[in-house]
């Protein structure tokens, strides 16, 4: 069966964006239409996204990328996910009797990377300056934009959390969020990118912008510095990959879970999931066995990669896989797996772009949290994040609380080349739905070859370790009941963005050059090409 969300997809051949809000597609094509590439684009799109979708995003967060540049084929990933404090103390929050970091709290605020990730970009892949792709973010955000309908009731959901401290208010309208419709802008955030845009990522990371924040923290009793700040720097490094029938799947890899992606491919490798059907309880099965082992595998080992006791080779096994593939029962569901490390949703937004010459840029941007940890530096808009509320206070924990050590991350642009080509610049964003949306749309593109909207308009589940399986109720009936009859703890709920994840894929043709881009339509998403 086809699932048919009334989207079509996209088709061009001079390049495309595909992104969770129209207006910032529609930036990051103006930057390829004026002769930037898609690194270019991208890095325009996540910085307008910063302004026109905030409970999401921002300077604030951190920045995974994979980018492939057509003249050497080469993937690259860029990992500009920021680190805990020098000073953190996991025995201060002990003490106080905290059993994890609180999310809505100045211990969980770990460096921001994400404007940094956003130079060494451009820097390394670029055709533009810094100061070219925030034109459309300093314009939204100087001048407002209309809030749309998704985004707005998104908002709604974070109003107590902004009203926590009087900076807050940078993100509210007359004491709430604003309307659908409304014209809402961001003055002080306008100001901070202006002052990047001019000084580059060093002005966001020493100076002014640096001393304001780490004071606003230490404030609050937060452990940031402007050292730590100064310290921070994004890294380039070796991407991670498997063979998935024929097919070369990519991925940054720890302290991003693009690796519970790969080991789930490793084991949905060993099942004929052709033969069992499209959408049928017994590939729905297997799927959700082989998620729930390799989210286990990556919860419990998974973290800062120089904390990390297992490497990613290891992980990466196919004899590994073939072990951890016996596990399995045909008609049977395994006994429940209990997490190692818990984990909620987030909020998150991700962005891929080609252009007209095969370049692609994969990147995926968060502030963790909707609206982070609703903490407003005072006079910059800058929203900070709460990443650090991924550590554990079990000092045996891999992923531990540490000073300066990145915490496990969720976020994990994808990428896929065929015969060394570019095939897919793909995503999904959705916490820890975010590895299992990536398995379940390839699936339905390599095994029951499905073009990107068929691809992303398909129903989805979502593995949630400890608690069970939640399955869209667009799959019908029989399949819930069929796999509750194989021990599956099943719940049925309806489509939703960030329970089961927003994505966006563009493919491209290697003969022709056709782009053809598919948008989640469970957001506000767009694909848009020329």
């Amino acid at each position: 069966m086809r699932f048919r969300s009334r989207r079509s997809n996209v088709m061009a051949r001079n390049g495309m964006v595909a992104t969770s809000q129209p207006l910032a597609a529609m930036a990051g094509l103006r930057i390829l239409m004026d002769g930037g590439n898609a690194v270019d684009a991208a890095v325009a799109t996540a910085a307008t996204l910063a302004v026109v979708e905030p409970h999401s995003t921002g300077v604030g967060g951190d920045v995974f990328a994979l980018v492939r540049m057509a003249a050497d084929g080469q993937v690259r990933a860029l990992n500009a996910s920021g680190r805990a404090p020098a000073a953190v103390s996991r025995e201060q929050l002990l003490r106080q009797g905290l059993t994890s970091v609180p999310e809505l709290s100045p211990f969980a605020i770990t460096v921001p990377g994400a404007v940094s990730g956003w130079q060494a970009a451009l820097n390394a892949h670029g055709s533009m300056s810094l100061s070219d792709v925030l034109k459309p973010a300093i314009e939204y955000a100087s001048k407002g934009y209309p809030v749309s309908e998704v985004i707005s009731t998104a908002w709604e959901t974070s109003v107590e959390k902004l009203h926590a401290h009087p900076s807050g208010k940078a993100y509210l309208s007359n004491g709430g969020a604003p309307n659908a419709r409304e014209v809402f802008g961001m003055p002080d955030l306008a100001r901070t990118l202006q002052s990047i845009a001019e000084g580059g990522a060093e002005a966001f990371y020493t100076g002014p912008v640096a001393e304001r924040t780490a004071g606003f923290v230490q404030e609050l009793g937060g452990w940031l510095t402007v050292d730590d700040m100064a310290r921070h720097c994004a890294d380039w490094v070796k991407p991670i990959s498997t063979d998935y029938r024929g097919v070369q799947c990519w991925q940054v890899p720890p302290n991003s879970q693009g690796v519970n992606l790969l080991m789930g491919l490793n084991l949905v490798e060993g099942f004929d999931l052709a033969s069992m059907g499209l959408q049928s309880p017994a590939t729905y099965h297997h799927l959700i066995e082989c998620v729930r082992l390799a989210l286990d595998d990556g919860l419990r080992h998974v973290t800062d990669p120089a904390h990390m006791a297992a490497s990613s080779d290891w992980l990466l096994s196919k004899d590994r896989a073939k072990e951890r593939r016996a596990m399995i029962s045909a008609d049977r569901a395994m006994l429940e797996i209990e997490p190692s490390l818990t984990t909620t949703q987030d909020d998150t937004v991700y962005i891929t772009c080609v252009d007209g010459q095969g370049n692609a840029c994969s990147l995926i941007n968060s502030i963790f949290k909707g609206f982070g940890s609703g903490l407003v530096v005072p006079e910059t808009g800058i929203l900070l994040h709460n990443r650090g509320a991924s550590f554990s206070l079990d000092e045996a924990h891999v992923n531990a609380l540490e000073p300066g050590k990145r915490p496990y991350h969720t976020l994990m642009p994808g990428m896929v080349t065929r015969n060394g080509e570019l095939w897919l610049c793909y995503g999904l964003m959705g916490a820890m739905q975010q590895a299992q949306g990536h398995l379940q749309v390839l699936v339905n593109m390599i095994d029951f070859a499905m073009d990107p909207q068929s691809a992303l308009d398909s129903p989805r589940f979502s593995v949630r370790l400890g608690e069970g399986v939640a399955i869209e109720d667009i799959a019908g009936g029989e399949v819930a009941g069929d796999l509750r009859g194989l021990g599956h703890p099943i719940t049925v709920e309806p489509p939703h963005g960030v329970h089961f994840g927003g994505g966006q894929i563009i493919e491209r043709d290697p003969e022709t050059g056709v782009l053809t881009g598919g948008s989640e339509p469970r957001l506000d998403g767009a694909a848009v090409g020329w």
